[in-house]
């Protein structure tokens, strides 16, 4: 009979998404490095691939924020703690996508860290905040988690409250420093993969919304472009990479209000494969993919959100959210489904994309330059801020800015079949 691996792992909320944590070292030899291994070994984990979608089987939730997996390592990078490496389990499919990060697990990237003796315990305070510098290895950036510490150990329990999460916890504040895809810095190519990105694709003729060159932050040259999506019509679209490649459009050019929430949408299969459409148009027209068919194996990257001027709803939970209480609204779509609150490499999509005139998540906001704003998502509301500049003609974005909070929910080991998966 085989025994099963016995792995030691750590159960995590961090934001609204909760992960498997590893560290790199405790994996076995053969999956330590990028390999098909690796990948059943995390799906086998999660409960993956599974055709009832429920994930019983395993450490998912049957949900795109609870099907995740996350690796720590002493980093490689000069002048980081941990490199941080993030795959999004499929619920029904055979596929990890590591094609973008997970902005919520990044808040327990830093705490974990600091749990798992990833950070040199000389730079651990006894009573303030620990500066963890993270080296996120699916795209090549920076993140800097600002994590309490209280007699020398993270600080979980706080009065920071986060729409979407029941319980209030510590605040930590994340710093995504360039959070633009340029192509710098490792983001040429995948290190989980490694294999090379697809160039940008051309504007495909489309007017320009903004006078000269707006720079690699917008793939495509414009801040808006005319986006055709075969069978379903063209709309006006703000395509941005900062935090996670990102398609934004209007909600009311969707058919939506913008005031939706999970069971409006993901109940509907049509409307779902019709905003799938939608995604495939713009990872096309973003140089994300060249045919298709490969968006079946992206499906993580590039994200859909539909945006819409302040209006008043009630959230998921029952509180009734008034159009003064924030900017805009957005809802965005995760793994082929609407999100129950906001993903946080999304919302630095919209940090970055209000702080520009003339995008669509501006003109939502009521236009006009801006270095935060407050938007509101199928479960409350969030606050994120960016600073975004031109320079020579190219919009640049040095920072976005958001506060979370995470927690270990569980410690100790998952234990894995290996004859299922090969090990």
């Amino acid at each position: 009979m085989t025994h099963p691996l016995k792995i030691p792992a750590t159960y995590m909320r961090g934001g609204t998404s909760k992960g498997v944590f590893f560290r790199l070292q405790d994996l076995p030899a053969s999956c330590q490095t990028p390999c098909r291994a690796r990948d059943k070994l995390l799906q086998r984990v999660i409960g993956s691939p599974d055709p009832y979608g429920a994930q019983i089987d395993g450490m998912g939730g049957a949900t795109s924020s609870t099907s995740k997996c996350v690796i720590l390592s002493p980093s490689q990078r000069p002048g980081h703690d941990v490199d941080y490496l993030y795959g999004q389990v499929s619920i029904d499919q055979d596929l990890v996508d590591w094609s973008g990060n997970c902005g919520n697990l990044s808040t327990a990237a830093g705490a974990f860290a600091i749990h798992a003796g990833l950070v040199d315990a000389s730079r651990i305070p006894s009573d303030d905040v620990c500066v963890v510098r993270i080296w996120q290895a699916n795209i090549g950036k920076t993140i800097i988690a600002h994590v309490p510490i209280t007699g020398g150990q993270v600080q979980e329990a706080g009065d920071f409250e986060l729409d979407g999460v029941t319980f209030p916890a510590a605040e930590i504040v994340l710093e995504f420093i360039d959070p633009s895809d340029d192509g710098k810095d490792g983001g040429a190519t995948s290190p989980a993969s490694g294999r090379p990105k697809l160039a940008s694709a051309p504007s495909g003729g489309s007017e320009p919304h903004a006078v000269g060159s707006v720079g690699a932050l917008f793939p495509t040259g414009n801040l808006v472009d005319d986006l055709e999506v075969p069978g379903v019509g063209t709309f006006k679209a703000t395509m941005i990479s900062a935090g996670i490649p990102t398609v934004f459009v209007n909600a009311a050019d969707i058919g939506y209000q913008g005031t939706e929430l999970r069971q409006d949408i993901n109940n509907d299969p049509a409307q779902l494969a019709r905003l799938e459409k939608i995604r495939i148009a713009g990872a096309l027209r973003m140089g994300l993919i060249q045919t298709p068919e490969e968006a079946a194996a992206r499906q993580h990257t590039p994200k859909l959100a539909f945006v819409s001027p302040p209006k008043d709803y009630t959230a998921a939970s029952g509180k009734a959210i008034a159009a003064g209480e924030v900017d805009l609204l957005v809802r965005a779509l995760s793994m082929g489904k609407l999100h129950h609150a906001m993903m946080g490499t999304c919302a630095v999509a919209i940090a970055t994309a209000a702080a520009i005139d003339g995008t669509l998540v501006n003109l939502a906001a009521g236009g006009g330059q801006r270095q935060a704003v407050r938007f509101g998502h199928p479960s409350g509301t969030l606050r994120v801020g960016a600073e975004a500049q031109q320079v020579d003609g190219a919009w640049q974005v040095t920072k976005a800015v958001m506060s979370r909070s995470a927690r270990i929910l569980m410690q100790g080991w998952v234990y894995v079949p290996s004859d299922q998966i090969g090990l």
